[in-house]
């Protein structure tokens, strides 16, 4: 496939977007990480940011994801911080230093595509929640264990709802 790059200038934060997958291109991901990118930078009061996002398949996330993490099978979206982060009591925010690069991001169509089926919920929704979730995982957030994980869904749960997207998080478990 033909690799288009489309940028976009909005504030806060700059979005470049690699496309490998056209579809991505129908799905307007760079509306979707233009929404995502300004609903984090509001929630976490950033400007003048830049996040590469890419919107890829499968196979190309499996390939990332073998490289980068050893898990030699596709992903929904992975995410690359350009700064390492301060170690922090479980459950804290991280503390995001002046940086003008959060990082990069790999989003993949196919396995989007199919949790939203399964989940029942619209596709664009989904996928704004994991750019959501990428771009907190820029910005030092994790879920690596209870506190952690506790306090990085309550920031999408709040990011989200912003953005009139219900909680992901709430329709999974009922």
């Amino acid at each position: 496939m033909p690799e288009t790059e489309i940028v976009a200038d909005e504030a806060p934060g700059i979005v470049d977007i690699v496309i490998e997958d056209d579809r991505w291109v129908d799905a307007d991901l760079l509306g979707m990480s233009e929404r995502a990118a300004q609903a984090v930078g509001d929630w976490l009061d950033i400007r003048d940011f830049q996040v590469v996002v890419m919107g890829c398949d499968d196979a190309r996330i499996a390939g990332l994801n073998a490289e980068f993490r050893g898990k030699p099978k596709p992903t929904n979206v992975l995410s690359w911080p350009a700064v390492e982060f301060d170690e922090r009591l479980p459950g804290a925010h991280p503390h995001l230093p002046e940086i003008e690069e959060l990082g990069d991001i790999a989003i993949s169509y196919d396995t989007c595509w199919r949790e939203a089926e399964a989940q029942g919920k619209p596709f664009a929704d989904h996928a704004t929640h994991l750019l959501v979730h990428a771009m907190l995982h820029l910005a030092g957030y994790d879920h690596i264990d209870d506190q952690d994980a506790e306090t990085m869904e309550d920031a999408e749960r709040s990011i989200l709802g912003r953005l009139g997207i219900a909680d992901p998080y709430l329709e999974q478990e009922t």
